[in-house]
């Protein structure tokens, strides 16, 4: 073969020169040529096109940075997003491109931007409950008449590329947090068009997904080839073919996401089938990986979730939510654990319509699994959540320290026997009685439980117990524990008892033992949390409840003490949890005596001698009634503390008026009173704090019954007097409560009442400036609001001021009456001697006629006034000597804009009825 001639290979060398030489130099001489005409064109079109704040330190035109793509990179690139995020970074990049389409460049002078590289960036991506988000930073036009002309600058991006950057989604719309570090990113498409498929690759070294407050995944590596089909017209996405790998996990993920004007539209389904049962633990949280890694797991398992329907907030529509899970032929041995855990078998599948968690659905149709020959099988199904229908077998035979070698618990040591043999079906509903139809045994002998967090077990753990109900009925309910006992640092507890017919409580329990709670707590150590408290019990109860309700009581056979110390209590009546500082109690037939009881609740402290009857039905049922009797000291009461704290919605007042009093929308909530009590209080107390309001040596009789406390023969000094005081209050609502009171307070300073007595000065804003000694017999009942603050047209009562001697100084009437009349004496009279009846109701208070002499003038009042300030009042002003002769004068207006005129007709003021809930009519049956 003829070899080529040297001046050939040349000129091929000489041409390919001159090629590579050309091409090297119009790489250079672009960027040259060009590079203040596409800065300039690349900006302009980003101030028009985005409505976020765009900031950078510098920009490069090169081929050399995404070759062969000529770029425009921007250096310490920023983006604020849009409201209501204005001032929150949207995007933080290392540097950010934007590729530049040679050929529009060249030949059409126009910059068209078709590709953008994203580097070491922070995309932060926020949506709050509103569903208002921060990516709305780019300008669309929603119809575009004309061609827009006056830029030479457009986006038609075909590749999108995203390196080693953190993405950062919250959304509390959805309450979904996405937090992806190492995120890379590489999306290929037309994207120009309404119609498009995107083609991806992504690869994210540590993924973590929240939903609601709780973590599904964390530090998860995810690998995804996807193509998915955009419509920009209509903003629908369509998941066409999507591979994902979490950690080593295979998922499928295909579906559709809409935006609506007002929500989302979506129908996902994400499988991964015929997968390895080991991959399905790598893409647990890390802890399951480290378990994963001394482990040897086999088997195979198929998973599916879907989402599918509309997520509106504002219609408060949601879709539904599924999801299965089968294994199959599982196997587990945890550090080559002698016996494994074998033929692992699930059939595992739950709805949530709606994401209503009243209409959930689980499914487990089977779950079995082998530890050498001990066994775990068991078929559970429940529909519903507050009455759920359930439907369950269990059956168990298995050595626990087998078990737990196979599986190899974390943390924990377990031994012992279990065997569990329980079949239950039918319908859990408290308010009809009835439970599903029940027989199972539970034995559990010889066991052990200890963890790292305490160096000490609790061990030799015995239970045996039955459950037997064959007609579905809280009446043919019965439950043995014979017994069930344990040891914990050396001291034995024992709890033996039979409980027969919930419905009217047939028991017989016995209890001995002493217990440090806070160290056993400590074996079951959660982060956050304390408990404390010490228990001492050697009890015995048996009865029933009808020995109780028909006074039987010599047939009761309840004896023992327990002995309690720092012990906390919580209730969903109080706030705040109840201290048991110390406390000993003896059992005698159907009475609790309490012997030197001190408790504490937030600031007030309780000393308390007594009893209490039908402890064991009380506390074994929810129909019984708890009985008492004490005697009860303080040394400080604040009431402020027990009220429920909860949110409110404005409370009606059925008054439009602009002076009305204003009511709050948010509010402490009110003191709600347990409606199963019925205690009897020889009560007093030191101090007593409530609403700025200070008494001292309060005493008194007090009842808790039927939602009700009572207050009767109570007195107290306030504001340097005596008053006593009957009260009678109930709670209609966490927001709503009603009171009724008698009040008789003798010789008070008033100006000191205005100064400390807030309902005081609420009632009679008039008084600021008076001063001198009066006495009060009045009677009111009302609607208190989540405040405590009084409703003012549910007010309803009457009584009389008894006026000793007062100086009127500075009330706006007298001042007004001077004025017209020209009386100065008018102005600040003294009354003295003087009683001034009223009566309200309907927001109305009326002033019987009453009269009083000043300087030689004989006046005389009657009329009206109500809460929110208006008056009518009628006046008579006698004149000297003997007042036979008379001005009348008519008063309207205001109490701050009082109008005084000669003349006697006047318009009743209008009347605001009460249109809310009122409470059920006192008892005044005497109490046995």
């Amino acid at each position: 073969m003829k070899k080529p001639s040297k001046s050939i290979i040349f000129r091929i060398l000489k041409i390919t020169g001159v090629t590579v030489g050309t091409i090297l130099l119009v790489l250079f001489l672009i960027p040259v040529l060009f590079p203040g005409k596409i800065a300039e064109e690349v900006k302009a079109f980003a101030n028009k096109k985005l409505n976020g704040e765009l900031n950078f330190k510098e920009a490069n035109l090169s081929f050399f940075n995404h070759f062969p793509s000529l770029t425009l990179t921007l250096t310490d690139f920023s983006l604020k997003g849009s409201a209501p995020y204005a001032k929150e970074t949207l995007v933080s990049a290392h540097e950010i491109a934007f590729g530049i389409n040679i050929k529009t460049l060249i030949f059409d002078k126009k910059v068209t931007i078709d590709e953008i590289y994203v580097s070491n960036a922070l995309m932060n991506v926020k949506v709050n409950a509103n569903g208002e988000a921060n990516y709305n930073v780019y300008n669309s036009e929603e119809k575009e008449t004309e061609k827009d002309t006056t830029s030479n600058t457009s986006l038609r991006l075909e590749k999108i590329a995203i390196e080693d950057s953190h993405l950062v989604y919250d959304d509390k719309s959805t309450k979904i947090l996405i937090d992806a570090k190492g995120f890379n990113y590489e999306g290929n498409g037309d994207l120009n068009k309404a119609i498009f498929d995107l083609y991806t690759e992504a690869r994210i070294e540590s993924f973590d997904l929240n939903y609601g407050g709780e973590q599904y995944l964390k530090n998860k590596k995810v690998n995804a080839d996807l193509i998915t089909k955009i419509n920009t017209n209509s903003l629908a996405f369509i998941f066409e073919q999507n591979n994902l790998k979490i950690n080593k996990l295979p998922v499928e993920f295909k579906g559709k996401f809409d935006f609506l004007s007002n929500g989302y539209d979506m129908d996902f389904n994400i499988k991964s089938e015929d997968s390895k049962l080991n991959d399905f633990f790598t893409a647990l949280p890390p802890h399951y990986v480290t378990w994963l890694e001394k482990s040897k797991v086999q088997g195979s398992t198929d998973l599916l979730l879907t989402l599918k329907g509309k997520y509106i907030a504002s219609l408060n529509q949601k879709p539904d939510l599924a999801f299965n899970m089968k294994i199959r032929d599982g196997f587990i041995a945890y550090k080559k654990a002698p016996f494994p855990a074998s033929n692992i078998y699930l059939n595992f599948d739950t709805r949530l319509p709606s994401l209503d968690t009243e209409k959930l659905k689980v499914n487990i149709d089977s779950i079995f699994f082998n530890v050498d020959k001990d066994y775990f099988k068991a078929i559970i199904k429940t529909e519903g959540l507050t009455q759920p229908k359930i439907a369950a077998r269990i059956n168990a035979k298995m050595d626990l320290a087998k078990m737990d070698r196979a599986l190899g618990l974390e943390n924990m040591d377990l031994r012992g026997m279990l065997h569990v043999d329980l079949n239950s079906n039918g319908v859990y509903d408290k308010k009809q009685n009835k439970i599903p139809v029940t027989h199972g045994t539970l034995s559990f002998k010889n066991g052990l439980v200890k963890t790292v967090y305490y160096p000490h077990p609790i061990q030799n753990i015995n239970v045996l117990a039955t459950v037997l109900d064959q007609k579905g009925s809280l009446q043919d309910l019965q439950v043995n524990i014979t017994p069930a006992s344990f040891v914990f640092e050396g001291k034995p507890i024992y709890v033996n008892a039979r409980l027969q017919n919930f419905d009217n409580i047939n028991y017989d329990i016995k209890a001995k033992g002493e217990l440090d709670l806070g160290r056993i707590y400590k074996v079951f150590s959660r982060k956050g949390l304390e408990v404390q408290g010490y228990v001492k019990a050697d009890l015995a109860f048996k009865g029933t409840k009808d020995n109780v309700v028909n006074g039987q009581y010599k047939k009761l056979q309840n004896k023992g003490t327990l002995v309690i110390r720092n012990i906390k209590t919580t209730s969903e009546y109080l706030p705040k949890p109840f201290l048991i500082k110390d406390g000993t109690f003896i059992f005698n037939q159907d009475k609790m005596h309490f012997d030197d009881f001190n408790a504490a609740y937030g600031q007030s402290d309780f000393n308390m001698n007594g009893y209490l009857q039908n402890v064991i039905d009380f506390v074994l049922t929810d129909k019984a009634i708890l009985k008492g009797n004490f005697t009860l000291h303080s040394g400080y009461i604040n009431v402020d503390e027990f009220m429920t704290n909860t949110a409110a919605t404005p409370i009606a007042t059925n008054d439009s008026s602009k002076n009305a009093p204003s009511k709050s929308s948010a509010s402490e909530g009110v003191v709600v009173i347990p409606p199963n009590l019925d205690l009897q209080f020889v009560a007093t107390a030191a101090k007593v704090n409530f609403q700025e309001l200070q008494l001292d040596r309060l005493k008194g009789q007090m009842s808790l019954s039927k939602g009700r406390l009572e207050l009767k023969n109570s007195g107290f000094d306030l504001i340097g007097c005596n008053v006593n005081m009957d009260v009678v209050y109930g709670s209609l609502s966490p927001q709503k409560a009603f009171f009724d009171f008698k009040v008789l307070a003798k010789d008070f300073d008033v100006k000191r009442a205005y100064n400390e007595v807030r309902l005081f000065r609420e009632m009679a804003t008039a008084a600021e400036s008076a001063e001198g000694i009066i006495s009060l017999d009045y009677k009111v009942a009302g609607i208190l609001d989540g405040n405590l603050q009084p409703v003012y047209p549910s007010l309803a009562g009457g009584g009389t001021l008894s006026v000793k001697e007062v100086k009127m100084k500075g009330f706006k009437l007298f001042g007004a009456v001077s004025s017209k009349t020209g009386r100065e004496a008018m102005r600040n009279p003294d009354l003295s001697q003087v009683d001034i009846k009223t009566t309200i109701k309907n927001n109305i208070i009326t002033i019987e006629r009453f009269k009083f002499k000043v300087a030689g003038f004989r006046p005389r009042i009657e009329g009206q006034t109500s809460f929110d300030g208006k008056l009518n009042i009628k006046m008579r002003l006698g004149l000297p000597p003997f007042g036979i002769i008379g001005i009348p004068i008519k008063v309207t207006g205001t109490q701050e804009n009082p109008k005084v005129r000669l003349g006697k007709q006047t318009e009743d003021l209008k009347e605001t009825e009460y249109q809310g809930e009122t409470p059920p009519p006192l008892s005044t049956e005497p109490k046995p």
